[in-house]
């Protein structure tokens, strides 16, 4: 089965706002009493306190205690123990970052419904518990069982949901890993990607075409005393055109990340260090505005779907000082040579292009050499390298 998400705009009116409101401010407010419980009992005891202990112990107490939290859809309640609980997990197990508490103006809002939500695509209407039937543009639709859909405020005032639904479907199985399907992808800034066969794909670079005017408004809201009305609005057009900034660049990283995976069955990355790469002040907003990560999320989730398989190499595996022809390496390149000639074999190389080939040299080579196979780095079945 192929899990997906199909997020849409809601539109509710002032009573369903004011019920959303009420939702998650709730939410919010046990996922903070939780967290600061499980923290003074840690520091008390040493012994961390589960999620079926918070529900049967804080979350009964404090309904007690507080009659208003008996208002809202008791499992939106449970569901944020159940994600403070998966974040510790996170911490513990992979090394992510420690939850924090949620603040009342954070950017984006949101709680759970795992069950009982309806969808109407006929009538533009999808039911939520306590909430009711609202308004809905439903852009595409579904055929599969509703498991979780998430509700969520943006700072700019818009309401989405995003539902979870298993279709009845099955990914397709992973393709041989052949060097003439396969495709190196070199990442930059100057070209968004350098392709092993020679495409070259230039970034919009949505960021710096509303930079000026993101200033602008920026200023205009720094003028305005905190906490005033004025500031609230000066402040809801600058999050407004960060927003659309921000739609933009995901509908570009999207189209892209599509186009590679439907026209090549296995794509070769480099595992950038993107956080190291953001402490250089002077190449760190071109590098947010890139989002690269985001990119590479985007296709290796398409590439589960479609079978295709993403082979990544270290990130310090030579690729732009390294002869792709004869492997000689030039340790003198700088940033500022776009072009430099292998004095072993006196081959011209492009830069990028020479990278997107040692990439894709590179991540043949692991596979073959038995340190991976195609499939493992995706989690479905293995299968042969053929040259």
């Amino acid at each position: 089965m192929i899990q997906k998400a199909f997020k849409y705009r809601i539109y509710p009116n002032q009573e369903q706002e004011r019920k959303i409101a009420q939702h998650l401010g709730c939410v919010r407010y046990i996922y903070n009493k939780a967290l600061e419980t499980k923290v003074k009992e840690y520091e008390k005891t040493g012994k961390s306190l589960s999620c079926f202990d918070l529900t049967t112990g804080l979350l009964k107490q404090e309904k007690v205690e507080h009659d208003w939290l008996m208002q809202p859809y008791s499992q939106c309640l449970q569901m944020a123990l159940r994600n403070l609980d998966n974040a510790f997990t996170r911490f513990f197990k992979q090394k992510k970052g420690f939850p924090r508490f949620k603040a009342r103006h954070d950017s984006k809002q949101s709680c759970q419904f795992p069950q009982h939500v309806k969808i109407d695509f006929d009538n533009g209407k999808v039911y939520l518990p306590k909430i009711g039937w609202v308004n809905a543009k439903f852009s595409r639709q579904f055929n599969g069982n509703v498991k979780t859909t998430t509700l969520s405020r943006t700072s700019t005032g818009r309401y989405h949901i995003s539902i979870l639904v298993e279709l009845d479907e099955e990914p397709q199985s992973k393709r041989p890993v052949q060097k003439e399907t396969s495709l190196g992808v070199d990442l930059g800034i100057k070209s968004y990607i350098v392709t092993s066969d020679g495409q070259e794909i230039q970034y919009p670079k949505f960021l710096r075409h509303s930079i000026e005017r993101l200033k602008v408004l920026q200023s205009r809201a720094s003028k305005h005393p905190k906490g005033g009305l004025r500031r609230r609005k000066a402040m809801r057009k600058v999050a407004r055109l960060h927003e659309k900034i921000r739609n933009q660049r995901h509908d570009w990283l999207h189209k892209l990340s599509t186009m590679l995976i439907s026209e090549n069955q296995t794509v070769c990355l480099e595992d950038l260090n993107v956080a190291g790469m953001l402490k250089n002040h002077c190449l760190a907003q071109a590098i947010s505005d890139c989002s690269w990560g985001t990119f590479v999320k985007f296709l290796e989730y398409k590439a589960e779907w479609h079978g295709v398989n993403i082979i990544k190499i270290g990130r310090f595996e030579p690729s732009s000082k390294t002869c792709s022809e004869c492997g000689w390496m030039k340790k003198a390149l700088t940033l500022s040579d776009r072009k430099w000639k292998c004095e072993e074999c006196g081959v011209l190389h492009d830069r990028d292009v020479n990278a997107a080939l040692n990439i894709k040299k590179f991540a043949l080579l692991k596979q073959n050499s038995g340190s991976g196979r195609p499939g493992e780095l995706q989690g479905a079945n293995t299968s042969t390298l053929v040259e």
